[in-house]
């Protein structure tokens, strides 16, 4: 994993790169069920490991918006825009949930910058990205993430 480091006013160079992927996050049984507890979603499937083991995943599972959720931390691994004041999450496109996530798998983001748009004070960046399962072909997530940078 290397960072790619750029400024604002050289963004619009990176539209359309690849900027590879970020290292793996671990996510333990203690991650999901302290998502739980804030999301308040405890779903069996999520919290309870003995009851999960007959359920239709064979053990449990992440929530689809705590591995969503882990895109922040990810992201920030891949970008770092150094003269940015302010970034904004500022929303997505498009979601979908591709693969369950098991208790205690590895998780990481590789991303491209789609598209790098010209907003007031700064950009409006699309990124493609795919949250990959370790040792697993399908990913867990297939998102276009939507933020802005500001200078």
């Amino acid at each position: 994993m290397a960072i790619t480091t750029t400024t604002i006013a050289d963004l619009p160079s990176l539209e359309g790169a690849d900027l590879g992927a970020s290292s793996w996050i671990n996510v333990s049984q203690e991650r999901i069920n302290t998502f739980a507890d804030a999301a308040g979603d405890h779903q069996y499937i999520h919290v309870d490991p003995e009851r999960a083991k007959d359920g239709p995943f064979g053990g449990t599972i992440a929530h689809g918006f705590l591995t969503l959720s882990l895109f922040i931390p990810m992201w920030s691994e891949l970008l770092e825009v150094a003269d940015a004041s302010t970034l904004v999450n500022y929303g997505l496109d498009r979601v979908r949930f591709t693969s369950p996530v098991p208790a205690g798998a590895n998780v990481r983001l590789r991303a491209t910058l789609k598209t790098v748009a010209e907003v007031k004070g700064g950009y409006q960046l699309h990124v493609d990205g795919v949250i990959e399962i370790e040792g697993q072909e399908r990913p867990a997530v297939v998102v276009e993430s939507i933020s802005r940078v500001y200078a």
